[in-house]
């Protein structure tokens, strides 16, 4: 899992040297690294029996492109085009623009109600796969959101896994500046889901996790992975800028080294 992670965030330097929201993507390699690798049943991307994910915070798609190449959904060579004129990587996920992408994301708040109809579907069709949904932790003031909380624990999808990437920092300042943090769990709590709180770069913490949904027969699920925006390039790090950050060709060769190192 260590060397997958790091081949990602290694291909993330080169890819973002177009393009903004690096640090965005640098924080969920490890969630999708064990999620693709190691949790969901996705035989195939047309397989009708998979397990589904969705990108809600649809800007850090590079990181997804990455992941669904590795995972081999299509050739990694296509990763050099990304938001080429014309191209199949889009800056924003697109259905049909590569194997493996269920909806078109990025204004967000809407990728947890898409998930919820899969899981509804999914219960309606006697199927047993699980619909995984990917959110940021700024992304948690839209209201959106909270409709489909409520909505998702009275039709008792235990089916659905929230994951929100708690980096801390959204678009224009730290997220508890805006909406407190501490208060995360206690919402969820209160619209009837469960939940559990992980490190977001620890991959044996987030497998044994993943691997307990539901944590309560007939609730819905949430993890909160606490991450670290931009992380594994030390001098971004947590720091604000990262999420419009295109990285400067005098920076690549550091940035690869020093994950070279880190691993």
């Amino acid at each position: 899992m260590e060397k997958i992670s790091t081949e990602i965030r290694k291909r993330l330097v080169t890819m973002h040297q177009t393009g903004s929201h690096f640090g965005s993507a640098m924080s969920i390699v490890d969630i999708l690294t064990v999620l693709y690798f190691k949790i969901m049943n996705i035989p195939s991307p047309d397989d009708p029996d998979r397990d589904r994910f969705i990108l809600s915070k649809g800007h850090a798609t590079s990181a997804w492109y990455t992941t669904l190449a590795k995972k081999g959904f299509f050739p990694e060579e296509i990763l050099d085009t990304y938001l080429d004129d014309g191209g199949q990587l889009y800056g924003h996920p697109v259905r049909g623009g590569v194997p493996g992408v269920e909806a078109s994301t990025g204004s967000l708040g809407h990728g947890i109600n898409i998930g919820i109809g899969m899981a509804l579907a999914a219960q309606n069709d006697g199927k047993d796969y699980k619909v995984y949904v990917l959110m940021g932790d700024g992304e948690l003031q839209e209201g959106s959101v909270w409709e489909g909380a409520m909505l998702a624990s009275r039709l008792k999808l235990d089916n659905l896994v929230a994951i929100i990437d708690a980096n801390k920092l959204q678009g224009f300042d730290r997220v508890e500046n805006i909406q407190p943090i501490n208060t995360f769990r206690g919402k969820w709590e209160a619209f009837g889901w469960i939940v559990k709180e992980v490190d977001g770069h620890d991959h044996g913490e987030l497998e044994a996790t993943f691997h307990e949904v539901p944590f309560k027969s007939g609730c819905p699920s949430v993890v909160i992975a606490h991450t670290i925006k931009c992380k594994g390039v030390p001098e971004m790090e947590n720091k604000f800028e990262s999420h419009y950050l295109s990285v400067p060709k005098d920076k690549v060769e550091q940035y690869v080294k020093e994950l070279d190192e880190e691993r």
